[in-house]
């Protein structure tokens, strides 16, 4: 587990040296010869950035805050039960905030693969400047083709990934070693008194773009968080402690060594500590290990995009599994393509990885407190006084806060990219979460009670047709719209009606045992809810197979049933109060081209028959 934890959860911080010290060294420097006052000064606050940020914030404090074993933004807004929050209460409120941070790893998806693949081979300029016209074109056909590998899925990859950034985390604590033996005074930097004095002594304006340049050095850190799940807190926090820490930080002092021997190297410090005879196959290990990078972060949007999509704030897209034996293993197709848009537009916008910097970390910072912010909550909830919460988590905050401040500064200079792509899909996620609200409020207009359907069973249907049919309804409660439409058209019943809901529940996986509840409403007319995580697959026919085999549902016959899905098409009206009309035209379009509930759902396509129906919000 902790092999597999430093292919896939270290992946985008271990590849940080590429370029975070070259870009504090050069805002030390602003446009001069960076002094070795300079160097130490940014070397220390590099340091100290990955000790309280990523050693203390997240390996000690943040992964106590897990939803079952699960991390991660949508795991703390399950925690706190914001998902169902009443509007205008605070939980409300945290929804928003949260789905704010949610979004920003998108914006960061999209930036990590463009900024590291980038760095990577920009090494090729450092023996051969004239190679620099093709920096872009190898970037660009590495990144398709890295995009167009997830549709075979990463298991084949995945089992090389750890290997690989361990040989990785060796390569960087030998490159690091190999330098500090030139220039031993660079220790010096181990005193966080450096750093301070360096950041006080210089201009304001100074100070933030080196603090936003050093955060470079601990993007990727959320990941640890947020891959929990997969790993469990105990390899997570061996990995880093054990591997990952010791390998950045001799790197990183191999580099600031380097720049105090010879300040002329601050163009690529990190390429520059290899011996010459090495520098194309490091440039190409490079390129492999930012690949692994790239990949985790895919991955995790991918991850992401599953679990919101369960838990309602987004609309139902396809979702690929790769692999049988591995749940995580997924392709989201429309996903994949909408990132891969993204990172190639980033690259042919900026075109270096010094141009990207100023786009990357403003997002991270921001998700960074956003994090620190929920994961206060989630701990006073569980009884922590809340003067001591507030007081680490309001040091923390503190901090975080700095340091968005910092890369704030770099909002005009690319750093709008990733809030941009935040923004927009906060927005979606805002405008479908209220759409379905909507829409559910009108169904429930139309929705006859259960009193009606016994009424109709028993007294007013002319015939009871032979076989079973399942109806799925999106509440446990009432009479699902495409059965109200069948017995108005048809006037009859089959012998056996099955009411089907599936429910997501906010912990991230629920058990066999209790996956189906199965109510009796009169002989022949059975409610069944189906209840799943939001780390799981919510499959109809396979929850329906585990309930026959449970003894739940004794009679029935899955591969001689008929399901009936209600398919609604959404017409926005400015009559009615909601959302602005626009907002609505916009949902209304996002529910048009949505997975059909049947797909979604894993019904047999040969089995399902469609009542369309129209709703007014």
């Amino acid at each position: 587990m902790t092999m597999g934890a430093l292919g896939v959860v270290y992946g985008d911080i271990g590849t940080s040296p590429l370029y975070a010290l070259r870009e504090a060294a050069k805002a030390a420097a602003h446009g001069g010869t960076v002094s070795p006052e300079a160097v130490l000064g940014v070397a220390s606050l590099i340091l100290w950035a990955l000790l309280l940020i990523i050693s203390l914030k997240y390996a000690l404090l943040i992964l106590r805050a897990d939803n079952r074993g699960e991390g991660g933004i949508v795991a703390l807004l399950a925690l706190l039960h914001a998902r169902n929050a009443q509007p205008g209460t605070w939980r409300a409120q945290l929804l928003v905030v949260g789905l704010i941070g949610a979004a920003l790893l998108y914006g960061d998806g999209a930036i990590t693969p463009a900024i590291s693949v980038l760095s990577a081979i920009e090494g090729l300029k450092v023996d051969a400047p004239s190679l620099a016209p093709v920096v872009v074109p190898v970037t660009i056909a590495i990144l398709v083709g890295l995009f167009m590998m997830q549709k075979q899925g990463t298991g084949f990859i995945g089992r090389i990934f750890g290997p690989v950034m361990l040989a990785w985390f060796v390569v960087l604590a030998a490159l690091g070693i190999h330098g500090i033996v030139k220039a031993p005074a660079v220790l010096a930097a181990l005193s966080p008194l450096y750093a301070f004095e360096f950041l006080i002594h210089q201009d304001f304006h100074v100070s933030f773009a080196i603090l936003g340049a050093a955060f470079l050095a601990v993007t990727g850190g959320e990941a640890m968080y947020a891959d929990m799940g997969h790993f469990g807190r105990f390899p997570i926090r061996f990995a880093w402690f054990a591997i990952c820490l010791p390998a950045l930080v001799l790197n990183y002092f191999g580099q600031a060594a380097l720049l105090i021997t010879d300040p002329g190297m601050i163009d690529n410090p990190f390429f520059q500590l290899c011996p010459d005879a090495l520098h194309y196959a490091l440039v190409a290990f490079s390129a492999v290990a930012t690949v692994i990078a790239s990949q985790a972060i895919i991955s995790g949007v991918f991850s992401l995009t599953q679990q919101s999509i369960q838990l309602g704030f987004l609309p139902r897209m396809q979702i690929r599994h790769t692999t049988s034996h591995a749940m995580g293993q997924i392709y989201v197709p429309l996903v994949n393509w909408l990132l891969a848009a993204a990172t190639l537009g980033a690259v042919l916008s900026f075109g270096t990885s010094d141009a990207l910097a100023g786009a990357y970390g403003i997002a991270v910072s921001l998700l960074m407190a956003i994090t620190t912010l929920l994961a206060a909550l989630v701990a006073i909830q569980w009884g922590y006084s809340p003067w001591l919460v507030i007081a680490v988590n309001g040091f923390f905050f503190v901090i975080d806060v700095i340091f968005f401040s910092a890369n704030s500064i770099k909002l005009f200079e690319g750093g709008w990219f990733p809030l941009l792509l935040a923004g927009l899909v906060a927005f979606l996620m805002l405008t479908w979460r209220s759409g379905v609200k909507l829409v559910e409020a009108a169904r429930g207009k139309l929705r006859q009670p259960e009193e009606d359907l016994i009424e109709t069973a028993v007294n007013k249907c002319s015939a009871r047709l032979p076989g079973t049919a399942v109806f799925l309804a999106s509440v446990p409660n009432g009479v699902p719209l495409a059965l109200t439409q069948f017995v108005n058209h048809n006037h009859v019943l089959h012998e056996r009606i099955v009411l089907v809901t599936v429910l997501i529940e906010e912990s991230p996986h629920i058990a066999d045992e209790e996956r189906a509840e199965v109510i009796e409403i009169i002989t022949g007319i059975t409610r069944v809810v189906l209840h799943y995580g939001f780390m799981q697959n919510p499959t109809i026919y396979e929850g329906l197979q585990l309930a026959c085999r449970q003894g739940k549902l004794p009679g029935i016959d899955l591969s001689n049933i008929t399901y009936y899905v209600g398919r609604e098409t959404i017409i926005p009206r400015e009559d009615i109060p909601g959302m602005w009309v626009w907002r609505e035209g916009l949902f209304a379009f996002l529910q048009r081209n949505a997975e059909r509930s049947a797909a979604f759902f894993g019904v047999p396509t040969r089995q399902v028959v469609e009542f369309g129906t129209e709703l007014e919000i």
